[in-house]
């Protein structure tokens, strides 16, 4: 069964409308208990990026692949 293209999975990135391919699973340990994970989707172009600014904060938990990520399992 295909997807209609307004539940395609997009890159969280401001602006950028491109397809997902990763999931960079995060929380804020001063708001989230530890086993809590947020999700921003990413492109290959804004992987890097996301992920940065996540990790200089602390927040990156693990970077997966889109079909890999247990919490956007349909």
């Amino acid at each position: 069964m295909d997807t209609p293209a307004s539940d395609a999975l997009v890159c969280s990135a401001r602006g950028c409308r491109a397809p997902a391919e990763w999931a960079l699973r995060w929380n804020n340990p001063r708001l989230h208990d530890a086993a809590r994970r947020k999700t921003w989707l990413a492109c290959a172009d804004h992987r890097t990026s996301l992920g940065d600014f996540l990790d200089v904060r602390g927040f990156l938990r693990e970077v997966v692949p889109v079909a890999g990520s247990p919490t956007l399992e349909v």
